[in-house]
């Protein structure tokens, strides 16, 4: 099984989304950005890719630049919800929002 890092993820401003791609699949984790917020919408990831942790490297890339940025983070995506419910560390990322959504 391929170790995967964040560093194998990357931000695509123009379709706003974090990508990871491999052997012709792409994986994403899409956004929109709104000030200085930035709410995690929808990931995706195809088939051939799921089981390797790509998800979880597409929330730690998302989240590490949000906390790069100064920015605020609400997460839609129930894949970034439950991370981040289950992180308490990244709470402090939350806007207010966010906190909600998560019931925090």
């Amino acid at each position: 099984m391929r170790t995967l890092s964040s560093s194998s993820v990357h931000d695509n401003p123009s379709k706003h989304r974090f990508e990871y791609a491999l052997q012709g699949e792409r994986a994403v984790a899409i956004y929109t950005l709104a000030g200085n917020v930035i709410t995690f919408v929808h990931t995706l990831v195809p088939e051939a890719l799921q089981g390797q942790g790509v998800a979880k490297q597409l929330v730690l890339a998302g989240l590490a630049s949000a906390r790069e940025r100064g920015l605020r983070v609400i997460p839609q995506c129930p894949v970034f919800a439950a991370y981040m419910r289950a992180h308490p560390e990244t709470h402090d990322l939350l806007a207010d929002e966010g906190r909600t959504l998560l019931g925090l």
